[in-house]
């Protein structure tokens, strides 16, 4: 099999080699802000997953692609992360639900990748310096250090308007009514919502007229990508909801309600991206291991009329909270997994609750 050189350049300077892998990106180099994720598996469903929009993904776990893909691991309709970076890409994938190897499945989408890096250095430089930009390709290392002292991150970027639904649409489930607002929502937040209620999905820029006018007995925020602060259209109309109708917010929904109760939010060093983050639920007391995909985090000052639900164990980082003066609930990390352990799926039996007590 041939290959062809690449290599990956950081907005520092820091060069790591490689070989192409994927889609020939445009003008043989690919830009993101340059970001590694933890799993042991699922790399399907993380490429997939809107919230890497405007990132490069590098996994730490050395062989990606051994269970190749298939349609029904797809967390959107396409992929929004801006390439893929491996040790070892399986040559052969084995799995009786493989439909494509994943090297296939970067092509179809149109994705970049580069393989054969050292990512245990890179993952290394990453924890020690943050995420930063970089640019990856098959152009010369001239061009790709010159993109990259340009390259730009996700800091002001509402990346939600990227991955947003451009038109409304409903899928029949549960006996409640729910309101979704997409800025980048998986398949499988959906998934776990459908049992509740026959979800109602909306654009990120709706109005709260908008989705009171669905009659909804609760609205969920979806996750999304980017930086919540430069979603600057969504806490107003978020706190216009706010005592009308029970609201969950999960990951950048998450930060937008909390900001809409007065928090501000900042960027972590490298952010939490993985399947094993351990969270202290302090309202029972018990620690649950989660799925996490976050840049952005809130900070708890100045947040008001909530009471701290969830705490990170390795950082102390707020991770949720309960409305103490509305029906509000929010969570930093995934509930519904995909990938990732299900230990947290019973927050949706919490905002299901939301619900119905306001129904009574």
């Amino acid at each position: 099999m041939s290959v062809t050189e690449a290599a990956l350049v950081l907005s520092d300077g820091s060069l790591f080699e490689g070989e192409a892998i994927g889609a020939a990106p445009e003008g043989g180099i690919s830009s993101g802000e340059v970001v590694f994720n933890t799993v042991l598996s699922g790399y399907q469903e993380v490429l997939s997953d809107p919230s890497y929009a405007g990132q490069i993904v590098t996994f730490t776990y050395p062989h990606i692609g051994n269970t190749g893909t298939t349609d029904l691991d797809d967390e959107s309709a396409r992929p929004s992360c801006a390439g893929i970076v491996v040790r070892d890409l399986a040559r052969r994938h084995s799995s009786w639900r493989a439909e494509l190897s994943l090297d296939e499945w970067l092509k179809r989408h149109g994705i970049a990748g580069i393989a054969g890096v050292d990512t245990r250095r890179l993952t290394r430089h990453l924890r020690n310096h943050g995420a930063v930009p970089g640019v990856f390709g098959t152009a010369s290392e001239t061009d790709l250090r010159a993109a990259a002292s340009s390259a730009t991150g996700t800091d002001n970027n509402d990346l939600t308007r990227l991955v947003t639904t451009p038109e409304p649409y409903v899928r029949p489930g549960g006996p409640r009514r729910v309101v979704a607002v997409d800025y980048g929502m998986k398949a499988s937040l959906l998934a776990h919502l459908q049992p509740l209620a026959t979800v109602s999905v909306v654009p990120a820029g709706s109005s709260s007229d908008d989705i009171l006018a669905l009659e909804p007995d609760g609205v969920f925020l979806s996750n999304g990508p980017g930086d919540p602060a430069a979603v600057t259209h969504a806490p107003a109309m978020i706190a216009e909801l706010l005592g009308q109708v029970p609201v969950f917010g999960v990951c950048m929904g998450h930060q937008l309600l909390a900001t809409a109760l007065g928090a501000s939010t900042y960027k972590l060093p490298f952010g939490h991206h993985g399947g094993n983050h351990p969270v202290q639920d302090t309202l029972t007391n018990t620690i649950e291991i989660t799925s996490q995909n976050h840049n952005y985090c809130v900070d708890p000052q100045g947040i008001a009329g909530v009471e701290l639900s969830h705490i990170n164990l390795n950082d102390q980082t707020l991770e949720g909270f309960v409305g103490t003066e509305v029906a509000a609930l929010g969570v930093q990390y995934h509930p519904e997994a995909g990938p990732g352990p299900h230990d947290s799926g019973y927050l949706f039996n919490r905002f299901a609750a939301l619900m119905d007590a306001r129904a009574t």
